[in-house]
Formats: structure tokens, sequence, C-alpha cells
């Protein structure tokens, strides 16, 4: 969200009636040209039946297109989304696809904004949701208070520690004392939800940073353990074996960061020297040179 939740509420759409069929079936042509005038309601069954049928791939295209705007226009977002995700399926590099379902996803995480506040507007998720919109805008000091307050009333809401810790993080000319509440609050966190990846993951960056490797392990080993598909846990983990020269023990989890994270430069070279220094060295060369590509084609210098 770029606005504050709150804010949203005077530009909620109005919402139509779904979609009737019409009596007659339209011709292809009709049914957009009437869309294009915003006769929505009459062109949608038509429209829905090109985008998916045989046609050419421009008119599944632009009957695509133009269900989109005629399902939202009419806050059928089921329809909408569904819609969405046939285009992304049938031009999944199209750039006018991709620029629309931008937006389209935007509209549509709006709208739902939108209901959570009208429904439940004191509820800890629509605050939760109108922080992070404060947060996004760099209001710092707001959200804080936002979180803080959250907490408040419910000290044990799940994800509310772990996005306050993200918080103080994240704010310019952050100090220690910041920094020392953030790991505060991701253990919190902890307590709360022993599931969290994101916290685990973030206490290990932050052991790291202050070389107490096996700390930093001990949570990245975790959070990828919770996360099976966190690319950057693995990482974090086999780059702390490595430092500790424990190579044998770091070529399983750099070998799934590379699985993970294939234009990963960082992934290849520890593996390299992972493999290197346990006598694998034509494994070891082969990621040595995926490394040299990777960097090569970044334009960076190794």
């Amino acid at each position: 969200m770029l606005v504050p939740i709150l804010s949203l509420m005077a530009q909620a759409p109005k919402s139509g009636a779904a979609p009737a069929t019409t009596g007659t079936t339209l011709s292809t042509e009709k049914a957009l040209a009437l869309a294009q005038q915003g006769r929505c309601k009459e062109a949608l069954p038509t429209l829905k039946r090109a985008e998916s049928g045989s046609g050419p791939a421009e008119t599944r295209k632009q009957a695509g297109v133009l269900a989109l705007k005629c399902t939202l226009a009419v806050d059928d977002r089921t329809g909408a989304a569904q819609t969405l995700l046939l285009l992304l399926k049938q031009f999944p590099e199209d750039p006018e696809i991709l620029f629309i379902a931008t937006h389209a996803y935007s509209d549509l995480s709006s709208r739902t904004a939108l209901d959570l506040v009208r429904v439940a507007p004191q509820s800890t998720p629509a605050r939760k949701m109108n922080a992070e919109a404060l947060e996004m805008q760099g209001k710092w000091d707001e959200a804080q208070k936002q979180y803080e307050t959250i907490l408040q009333d419910d000290p044990t809401a799940k994800g509310v520690h772990y996005l306050y810790g993200r918080l103080l993080l994240s704010r310019p000319n952050g100090d220690a004392a910041a920094i020392a509440q953030a790991k505060q609050e991701f253990q919190k966190e902890l307590e709360i939800d022993p599931q969290n990846a994101g916290a685990e993951y973030i206490l290990g960056e932050m052991a790291r940073q202050e070389s107490q490797w096996d700390e930093a392990i001990a949570h990245f080993s975790r959070a990828a353990k919770l996360d099976t598909n966190f690319g950057d846990a693995y990482m974090g983990w086999g780059f702390c074996l490595v430092t500790l020269r424990r190579y044998e023990e770091a070529i399983p989890p750099l070998a799934m960061a590379v699985r993970l994270q294939e234009g990963n430069p960082g992934a290849h070279y520890n593996l390299a020297v992972a493999l290197s220094r346990t006598g694998k060295k034509e494994e070891a060369d082969k990621e040595f040179a995926i490394h040299k590509q990777l960097m090569q084609a970044s334009g960076k210098k190794e």
C-alpha cells in the first residue's frame, strides 16, 4: 500500500452487480466495441469466451484486457483474478500485460484492504496493515507508534513483534539501542511463533555481523529448516561454515542455496571454495566458472 489504509476509504469503488449474460450471442468484435464503450455487462460473457478460445493471440489478448477492466469495473474480483491469471499464463513475457497486471493486483489489494477496514477497523490486522503503509511512506515515528499501540493492546499478536523489529532496523540513522531493541522483538516473536523463519534469519544476520558464528549458524539453519525455499538462509548458513573452515559441512547448505538462487554469484563462489578445500576440484572449477560468468554479466569486478 502506498498510502495509509484508513485514508483509502474515500477512494472506495462503488460495487456493481455481477455481470449478467445476455440472451443474444455477440460476435467478438461487437463485444470488444461494447466494452470499449463501457457496456461491460453486455460484453463480458463474450469476452470471457474469446479470451480462453482458440482465436488469434492478439484477439485473445485484447479480449482478456477488456474483460479484466470490465470485471474490475463491476467489482467482480473473482472474475478479475481468473482473467488476470489467464492473461499471465498466455502472455507471460508481454510488457503490456505485466504492466496491466501490476495495476490490477494493486487495485485488488486496495479493495480488499478497504473491506478489512470497513469490517473491522480497530482489529489488529487492520491496524497492522495501516502501520505497514505508514512504514512504506517513510513515516517511521507514526508507524512505530502504531506497532507499539498494537502490542500494548495485544502483546501476543502474531507477527507484530517481527514487523516492529524490522521497522527498528530499517529506520535511518538507527543507533545501538534500536538494534538491541530490534533483537529483543525478534526473540519475542519466536516465543509467540516458533515457526517464524524470517525472525530466525534476521537474528542470524545480526549474529553474523557481530562475528558470532555459532549463533548465526543456529539461526540460519533453523530458518532454512522452517522454510525449505529460503535461499538466503541456506546461503548465510553455508557462508558461516566456510568462514569457520568447516568446508565439508558447508557443502549441503551452499548446494541448496545455488539450487534456489542460480543467479547468486556469492552462493556459487562459496560453494566453489568449499568444494575446492575438500578435494572436489572438478566440481569446484565448475562453480568458479559460473561465478565468473555471473560477475561479468552483472558488470561487477571479481
